[in-house]
């Protein structure tokens, strides 16, 4: 595929269905903004000798902050952990401790779980850095660190995948693990603009992947590296939270350890594809699938090209790539299935 240049795309280009191009730019440039505060808030706390990070999210802000504890395990020595929120709530770590930093994301500030694990990472003497969309919420008033902009539910991953990986890079930069952070985020200013292109570039297929994914009852979603969480994210936040539809996903390591026994002709597999090292697990998936004839679904970011995105920044972007054109589907999903985004049975209606 030939390199973009600005040229492709006009600003008389066609309107993206139901996106609201201008607050997506101010949204995620907004999370790109946070990054010398969130550098501020990392650096403080290891310069006081902090002995660890804990990203410690609930639902689907604690899936977006995976790539960043990636990052970490990948490239440093700093001990980084991501227990289960509401199991570290009533089975406790000997690892939350008062050198702790405790990294806690949460759109709308109040989520129960995030709100109460502040207040044991308080108790247990921690610095807490706080990822919200209001300040004026438990969350948004709790941390130590507060980082506020303001998000929607189409938008909100994209922003919390960035902010998850600004901490990150923080900690490898105050560590001196990594000699390229400047580069890194100067290559970041043009990103917003490049997703908005990749959404388009994405457009025109994205009611194909939609009718795919409405055909069906039932989906197994997979991918590999950086690209696994997003798939556990659009699964569990999108296909069943606010679609109803039936999705099993699994690791791409796994896919051959009982997954694939599952497979016959017509069995519906939803592949994401990535630009890290862990690239071959998923292209094996896609050979494998593509030899028994299942409903093969590929969605690979090499195939949205960028204008100003190194190949280092594109691997570090994989989850905010996919994520970005995936929302272009799910635009595509609820005209298509009559079922709006928003609707819901017990989120947040039931007591539970």
């Amino acid at each position: 595929m030939r390199p973009l240049h600005e040229s492709d795309f006009t600003a008389d280009a066609e309107p993206l269905l139901n996106f609201d191009e201008a607050g997506f730019l101010s949204i995620q440039a907004g999370a790109l903004a946070l990054a010398p505060q969130i550098d501020a808030a990392i650096g403080a706390a290891l310069a006081a000798g902090a002995s660890n990070i804990h990203f410690l999210g609930t639902g689907g802000a604690a899936i977006v902050m995976r790539p960043a504890v990636q990052l970490l395990r990948l490239r440093s020595s700093f001990p980084v952990f991501d227990d289960p929120t509401a199991e570290l709530l009533v089975s406790g770590s000997r690892n939350l401790t008062p050198g702790s930093i405790v990294v806690i994301p949460s759109q709308s500030g109040t989520t129960r779980e995030s709100v109460e694990i502040l207040e044991l990472a308080h108790s247990r003497g921690a610095t807490v850095v706080t990822l919200v969309g209001n300040r004026d919420t438990p969350l948004g008033q709790g941390g130590d660190h507060v980082l506020v902009n303001a998000t929607t539910d189409a938008t909100s991953s994209e922003n919390y995948y960035l902010q998850g990986l600004l901490v990150a890079l923080s900690v490898l930069r105050h560590r001196q693990e990594i000699d390229d952070y400047e580069a890194l985020l100067s290559g970041l200013r043009t990103l917003p603009q490049e997703l908005v292109n990749m959404k388009r570039i994405m457009e025109p297929r994205a009611v194909d992947y939609a009718r795919a994914l409405a055909s069906r009852d039932y989906h197994i979603l997979t991918a590999a590296g950086s690209a696994w969480p997003e798939a556990c994210s659009y699964g569990m936040c999108v296909l069943e939270e606010m679609q109803w539809i039936r999705v099993r996903p699994v690791h791409a390591s796994d896919f051959f350890h009982g997954t694939f026994e599952l497979l016959e002709p017509g069995v519906s597999v939803v592949l994401l594809k990535g630009e890290d090292a862990t690239r071959p697990l998923a292209e094996r998936v896609e050979r494998f699938v593509a030899s028994i004839g299942g409903g093969l679904s590929v969605i690979d970011t090499r195939d949205f090209p960028s204008i100003g995105l190194s190949d280092d920044l594109r691997a570090l972007l994989t989850p905010v790539i996919l994520t970005t054109v995936l929302e272009r589907v799910s635009a595509q999903l609820e005209v298509i299935r009559n079922h709006p985004l928003s609707t819901r049975r017990y989120f947040r209606r039931v007591s539970y």
